[in-house]
């Protein structure tokens, strides 16, 4: 079988099929948006994770006709009001380095322990006979005052997860996953896509 993922980010494309095989789908062809380069961006004009999320993988599914699995994901920081929460990709404008600036920027006079936020994912998996599936998955931890580490992606180099001394930019990738909003929201997700 062939799932599409709703996605051109390659750090995430990389994260959600090494997920998958680690749960169990190893005759699964996991393939990006990058293999269907006549699709173009779906705009996010849903107000919730869980809307944007359904819309990329129906639409998705739709073009192709193929099953499509979609995520929103954010970082939401308490201090800010949940902010930049759906926006995250774009907050700056200008990519995740430019995003980190700003964050920590908005944050520069909150104290450590003000600094709590937590990553959300919401997975969206849709098959052409109508069915779907969504879930969620949520990462707890606090913003540090300097990117460090220099694996994952985003804002992750800022990310200090709850009960650890590492950011995780600094964690494995077996480490990330098995705590991560992502791992999570796949985990919740793998047995409706592997059958």
């Amino acid at each position: 079988m062939k799932l599409v993922l709703a996605t051109k980010n390659q750090g995430k494309v990389i994260e959600f099929k090494r997920i998958l095989a680690e749960l169990g789908a190893k005759d699964l062809e996991v393939v990006g948006l990058d293999k269907f380069p006549k699709i173009g961006d779906i705009e996010e004009t849903g107000a919730t994770f869980e809307e944007n999320a359904l819309l990329k993988s129906r639409t998705i599914c739709k073009i192709t006709g193929l099953p499509a699995l979609a995520d929103d994901s954010g970082i939401c920081v308490d201090a800010l009001g949940g902010a930049p929460g759906l926006y995250s990709a774009r907050y700056s404008g200008n990519g995740d380095h430019a995003n980190n600036l700003k964050l920590l920027h908005e944050l520069r006079d909150v104290p450590d322990e003000k600094r709590s936020a937590y990553f959300i994912c919401v997975a969206a998996y849709v098959r052409p006979d109508g069915f779907e599936k969504v879930t969620e998955g949520r990462f707890y931890g606090s913003i540090l005052h300097e990117p460090i580490g220099d694996g994952g992606f985003g804002y992750d180099p800022l990310f200090k997860p709850k009960g650890m001394e590492l950011s995780s930019a600094q964690l494995s990738a077996a480490q990330k996953d098995a705590i991560s909003h992502r791992g999570i929201a796949m985990r919740s997700i793998a047995p409706y896509i592997i059958g």
